[in-house]
């Protein structure tokens, strides 16, 4: 009778989801969803198809893993909120939480631009899944320590994961071949902007014109911190904190 080869244990206990996933997020890193094969997968950690296979279920089930990992970090990090001295509230109040959860998403999503994409179709599409779960846990829980009324809930937390998702989202998605992509990109991009709206007719549109060159000059996540401090500034004064 034949000897059948078989794959030593080590060999076997070698790969793990974990690693699989890591993987991913690096080839996501680098190129894009277009990056993220089993070939890719495969040649990377020096394995066969059936090993990767066995972890993943689906191509989307291992998308779906990767964006929970960038998130979940995401989720955990602790940005400088105060660098602009807006906080608008003493450190580690709930305002502060919520601006770390804001922070460290677009803070995520510039670092794997491919994130953009994937937290909208969380967002829209697959709102029972642990993504979405968490993202509105982590908001929903500040919210509620803002003393915002149980019957507003829902509503206050939405709005906020709404405009940090869209916000975020919409900074990074090229869907625009004028789009900018690197630094250089967006500094030229931005100053041919400014010059097309200070073209403009005054008569027409005169405060465009007003505010050309600030749009040249913005940051992108200052606009976002000052977005989010609006958006604390109404839920607080639509709920003042209680003592």
């Amino acid at each position: 009778m034949a000897t059948r080869t078989r794959q030593s244990p080590r060999r076997r206990q070698a790969l793990t989801l974990e690693q699989i996933v890591r993987t991913s997020v690096e080839l996501l890193d680098a190129a894009g969803e277009g990056a993220l094969t089993v070939r890719a997968l495969t040649e990377r950690l020096a394995t066969g198809p059936g090993a990767v296979y066995w972890h993943i279920g689906t191509m989307d089930d291992l998308l779906d893993a990767a964006t929970e990992k960038v998130v979940v970090a995401a989720l955990a990090a602790t940005p400088d909120v105060a660098e602009d001295g807006r906080t608008g509230g003493p450190a580690g109040s709930p305002q502060d939480g919520i601006r770390n959860i804001a922070l460290g998403l677009f803070d995520a999503v510039t670092e794997h631009p491919w994130l953009a994409g994937q937290l909208a179709t969380q967002l829209i599409r697959k709102s029972r899944g642990p993504v979405t779960l968490r993202i509105f846990e982590s908001i929903g829980r500040q919210v509620r320590a803002l003393g915002v009324p149980r019957g507003e809930w829902f509503a206050t937390t939405s709005t906020l994961a709404h405009y940090i998702l869209g916000a975020t989202t919409q900074s990074r998605l090229d869907t625009d071949d004028d789009a900018p992509g690197s630094e250089t990109d967006r500094t030229e991009f931005l100053d041919a902007a400014s010059r097309a709206w200070l073209d403009l007719d005054p008569e027409d549109y005169p405060f465009v014109r007003a505010i050309a060159d600030q749009m040249r000059e913005h940051d992108d996540r200052e606009q976002f911190l000052t977005g989010i401090n609006l958006v604390l500034t109404g839920i607080t004064t639509l709920h003042p904190p209680t003592t």
